[in-house]
């Protein structure tokens, strides 16, 4: 605490003593300085304002993006479109084909690997003509190490320099500067080996840059076809392994996975995958069936994505339907809730971002339940499906029904739930945050309240010390005042003695002085 005034009063021989204090410690908080408690009162004031900003920009998000305020009527909307879209996918989109994507995957890649021949000088019109042609026009170094690589059914798999990815590439041009070839043995393991013919190793950089990019991309483009003797002979042939499965080869040469027991497992799995042996139909007695193998290689990939853009089109189709019904209803509400008269009432007035059917936790409600409802018909006819065709047997049902499921459905729909799930997470946050702003804000509060009372502390302290003053300048005068009358009546005695002189000497004075005493003149 801290002392403004002290007062004492004595009055019939009592003594009263009395003192003005304040509940703070104004001295050591303040200095006892009105400009400190200004400039921090104005400091504080301005981080209450920041802080009420953030906390309005939390409500905002919050409130207006992290909240679901989806009705009964969004769901019913979510819910129509997720059954429409789940009809157009049973009656229109078919199953899963394989073996029919992998038809169109090729023939868009033989037209491609044809069109790239002519643009570079064939004349011919065959498939074959065409591959041959750019395999002796771009031939690389890695091809002389066929025989390291597993041959002609499994070097495009094994030597990283013929996988048409980035990492191919890279192994292309280590081979011209090191002389050296990349890739995995029988059980995985990652290898390096000489090149066997150094004839395609350029001798300069310009031709190692040649050679290591340019002959490399045009190699690739006539190996993705096959190889010409096999398409010559009217065979699938050995194309090169998409990005998927080059990825997957590249990762199982890694020290970690070459360390593990399975490993051989995991690398006899991707060879069968990319020969064909895995995904091939084999008859009672077990053996393969000739028209029936299936080759995971770029051709492949190409036609898994052509299947799954069949299957993408009635997801589309629902993701289109639910945020165009989210925008026209938002709309409506704005037109109700404003009164547009004009165009430009409807352009200035209209608040757009609250119909924008993006970036809210309604529109991703409203879209996680009508992927949900398309999944959901998707699966139950899957089901039905498959029961019919399997007759009942177990084995063939899950098969049946792996095909008929609309993957890409199933994919939006996780990434739907998983949307769903990390706004919930980051309110919580948030709101958070809030709490922990809104704390701060009652905290600024108090040392504003604080402030002004130390603010009116100084002031009554001010108002003491003019007190004080006022009180000695009254003492000096009440003192002075009495001198003063005490020097008159010694002066008006003197003026009596010498009376009898005055009248004597000037009688009319006497008259003179009481006249203009008591009139003024």
């Amino acid at each position: 605490m801290s002392t403004l005034a002290e007062y004492k009063i004595i009055d019939n021989n009592l003594e009263v003593n009395y003192e003005i204090i304040t509940p703070v410690d104004i001295s050591t908080m303040l200095n006892d300085e009105h400009g400190n408690i200004i400039a921090g009162l104005n400091n504080v004031e301005e981080c209450l304002s920041r802080n009420q900003k953030t906390i309005d920009e939390l409500n905002d998000k919050i409130n207006n993006k992290l909240t679901s305020h989806n009705d009964g009527i969004d769901n019913i909307i979510a819910v129509a479109s997720g059954i429409i879209s789940g009809l157009i996918d049973s009656f229109f989109v078919g199953e899963f084909s394989l073996d029919e994507g992998t038809k169109w995957g090729k023939e868009k890649v033989d037209s491609f690997v044809q069109n790239v021949a002519k643009r570079q000088g064939y004349n011919g019109d065959s498939l074959s003509g065409a591959v041959k042609f750019l395999e002796d026009k771009f031939p690389i170094p890695a091809d002389s190490a066929t025989a390291i690589f597993g041959g002609g059914t499994q070097h495009h798999l094994r030597d990283f320099s013929h996988h048409p990815t980035p990492l191919g590439l890279l192994f292309s041009m280590l081979t011209q500067f090191t002389g050296k070839v990349y890739g995995t043995n029988t059980l995985g393991a990652f290898v390096i080996e000489d090149v066997p013919s150094t004839d395609l190793i350029g001798k300069d950089f310009t031709s190692k840059l040649a050679i290591g990019f340019t002959h490399w991309i045009f190699h690739v483009v006539s190996d993705i076809a096959g190889s010409s003797s096999s398409i010559a002979y009217g065979k699938y042939g050995t194309g090169l392994p998409g990005p998927f499965l080059s990825l997957l080869k590249e990762i199982s040469s890694l020290p970690f996975f070459s360390h593990q027991e399975n490993n051989n497992k995991f690398c006899v799995f991707i060879s069968k995958l990319f020969n064909g042996t895995l995904l091939s139909k084999r008859g009672e007695d077990g053996k393969i069936i000739p028209d029936s193998v299936i080759k995971f290689d770029l051709r492949a990939e190409i036609g898994v994505l052509y299947e799954l853009g069949k299957q993408a089109i009635p997801v589309i189709i629902n993701e289109c339907v639910v945020r165009i019904s989210y925008f026209v209803r938002r709309l409506v509400l704005e037109f109700k809730s404003k009164e547009i008269k004009t165009f430009n009432d409807f352009i200035y007035n209209i608040e757009w971002k609250n119909t924008l059917p993006f970036n809210n936790r309604t529109i991703v409600r409203m879209v996680t339940i009508a992927s949900g409802t398309f999944v959901a018909i998707d699966v139950a006819d899957a089901a039905i499906r498959s029961g019919l065709k399997s007759g009942g047997e177990p084995a063939a049902f899950l098969n049946n029904m792996i095909l008929q499921v609309n993957f890409v459905g199933l994919g939006r729909f996780a990434v739907a739930i998983g949307t769903d799930i990390h706004m919930g997470y980051k309110k919580g946050k948030l709101r958070d945050e809030r709490m922990y702003r809104q704390s701060e804000q009652i905290m600024l509060n108090c040392a504003k309240v604080y402030y002004k009372q130390a603010d009116m502390w100084l002031s009554a302290r001010d108002a003491a010390e003019a007190i004080d003053k006022m009180k000695a300048v009254a003492e000096k005068s009440i003192a002075f005042y009495r001198e003063s009358l005490a020097e008159i009546g010694i002066d008006l005695y003197n003026m009596g003695q010498c009376k009898s002189g005055i009248e004597q000497n000037n009688p009319q004075l006497l008259d003179n002085l009481s006249r203009i005493l008591k009139y003024g003149k």
